[in-house]
């Protein structure tokens, strides 16, 4: 049996956090996140994932739900030139990061940054050709609400990419990954990572909920490393 799930705040609203959060080394997970998605879209559209970004500058922006401090968004348009992304998240404090980011990398006229709520976006039914989440989805009560809320803005020939951590099994595996991926942090930092280690979701308990949004888990979701799960769904094959 894993730990018992402890929810964490659904929103990380302080400066020190959003700070803390934004100075972590997450280089290596947000390029493999890009890879990753460039790599599903090639799939879900023919030709090359650069011949996809300009596909999707035409046929729709991209959204990513829970942006936080923009940094993949950021990597995103750095890695294919065609990409416009709205950015979007609850926090102002995370957000007012963003702001800095999208600056530093001269990013300012592909991303939006947008302040809302992810279970009840400001955006009209099939607005985004693609929506994409890292980290949302463990900070949420009950992740189908904002899963459901991502379909209805996917547009009908969309696909949906989203990844997050898994919930450890024991104490001991937490305090490794804690050990291994969190080593060169500050305690503030460390303790941010245990807390959402502790407050994500496990496969099964996934699985129950994207079966329930007509989704195919056994083909769509699968453990992508020894700490991440990673969904991804035509919006086609899921229920409106």
């Amino acid at each position: 049996m894993p730990i018992p799930r402890v929810p964490e705040p659904e929103v990380m609203d302080s400066h020190q956090e959003a700070t803390d959060y934004d100075t972590m080394d997450h280089s290596a997970v947000n390029q493999r996140f890009v890879e990753d998605l460039l790599a599903a879209g090639a799939q879900a559209s023919p030709g090359s994932s650069a011949a996809l970004a300009t596909q999707f500058s035409v046929q729709g922006d991209c959204l990513d739900v829970g942006a936080g401090t923009a940094q993949i968004p950021v990597a995103l348009c750095e890695a294919a030139e065609g990409f416009r992304v709205a950015a979007l998240d609850m926090s102002t404090a995370m957000l007012d990061v963003a702001v800095y980011n999208l600056e530093l990398a001269g990013l300012t006229d592909r991303i939006a940054l947008i302040h809302g709520d992810a279970k009840e976006m400001p955006f009209a039914d099939g607005a985004f050709h693609v929506v994409f989440s890292n980290s949302i989805v463990h900070h949420i009560p009950e992740p189908l609400e904002v899963l459901r809320e991502s379909i209805r803005v996917t547009a009908p020939e969309g696909w949906l990419f989203f990844r997050d951590l898994l919930r450890p099994d024991t104490e001991e595996e937490l305090q490794r990954l804690v050990d291994t991926y969190a080593a060169e942090c500050n305690d503030h930092q460390r303790q941010m990572f245990a807390e959402s280690l502790r407050s994500a979701f496990t496969l099964d308990e996934l699985a129950e909920r994207i079966e329930s949004l007509g989704g195919d888990p056994q083909r769509q979701l699968k453990a992508t490393s020894d700490r991440h799960w990673t969904w991804v769904a035509g919006r086609s094959e899921l229920k409106s």
